[in-house]
């Protein structure tokens, strides 16, 4: 779980959500391998999915991710729901529990009445839900501390862009295994807006 590094957070606002992740691809301490690698992945336009750990693993999880959506889309004739789509990660980790994915998936998007919807798992697939924020990968306590402190209900996608991207920068100083500036998508009912953060090069 630790040998590429990551970051990845994704927070509750005022009828908007957003995840926001670091861009290093690593090899534990010793090599920085890409400060471009890709983390987030959108499932539909009112869902992303964030995850955070073994690179490879990552690939295939969010290939998984997209096959299963794509099915359900075609039988369904709609965008899968992301309550729904929890279920669905959640099922297809647990199916590998003995010899599962390393990965913690972190899921965040806005249901039918566009109310926020955060849930992360562990390896295995036990979905952790919160209305507040959820973390995962390397930095997932250095992450908590820092969100305890800046989030507070009823953000505006504006000022939820500004304490996510805050949240994120602090929590990656002080971890080695992730870094290298982060990308946050804030999703609300009228489209999504991403940015790219600049952090510490070091």
């Amino acid at each position: 779980m630790d040998y590429n590094g990551g970051a990845i957070v994704a927070m509750c606002g005022d009828g908007c959500v957003a995840i926001a992740a670091d861009r290093r691809l690593g090899i534990r301490q010793l090599q920085t391998v890409s400060t471009d690698f890709r983390k987030i992945y959108d499932v539909n336009d009112k869902c992303m999915v964030g995850l955070a750990g073994l690179a490879t693993d990552v690939l295939t999880v969010s290939s998984l991710i997209k096959l299963r959506h794509n099915l359900f889309q075609l039988r369904e004739d709609r965008p899968m729901p992301p309550e729904m789509l929890i279920n669905m990660i959640s099922y297809s980790l647990y199916e590998k529990r003995f010899g599962p994915y390393f990965i913690n998936p972190v899921v965040a998007g806005l249901d039918a009445d566009n109310k926020p919807v955060v849930c992360s798992y562990d390896l295995i697939g036990a979905a952790s839900h919160s209305d507040s924020f959820v973390c995962a990968g390397t930095t997932d306590e250095q992450l908590l501390g820092v969100c305890e402190s800046f989030w507070r209900p009823g953000l505006k996608p504006d000022e939820l862009f500004e304490t996510i991207s805050q949240c994120l920068l602090a929590a990656c100083d002080r971890d080695c295994l992730a870094g290298w500036g982060g990308i946050v998508h804030v999703i609300t009912p009228e489209g999504v807006t991403t940015k790219t953060l600049k952090g510490r090069m070091d």
